[in-house]
């Protein structure tokens, strides 16, 4: 089960961390490569939306085994969906990206 309020509070310590960096996408790109699975969160008619950046497979792997594993997660807000799916692009593997 995720916790919102956990998530929110991952997003603005992310926030912050990007925003005393001189090289900002850098910083981003930092914070993506440390963890494991990164969510991207913004506001949604329901609330909260939320888009996988990465780990979409660890997962898929976690509700199709309905095992707990072990994994380091963060939160980036975005203004919306679009921006969490060109962030997704922009920081994936290249071999994703050429195929996409």
């Amino acid at each position: 089960m995720l916790d919102f309020n956990e998530l929110r509070e991952l997003a603005a310590d992310v926030r912050v961390f990007v925003d005393i960096a001189e090289d900002k996408a850098e910083a981003l790109r930092a914070v993506i490569a440390a963890y494991d699975v990164v969510l991207a969160i913004f506001p949604s008619e329901q609330g909260m939306g939320l888009h996988v950046i990465k780990g979409g497979e660890i997962l898929d792997q976690i509700a199709k085994s309905r095992t707990h594993v072990m994994y380091s997660h963060t939160a980036i807000a975005v203004p919306d969906l679009e921006h969490a799916e060109v962030l997704k692009q922009l920081t994936s593997p290249v071999t994703q990206r050429i195929a996409a």
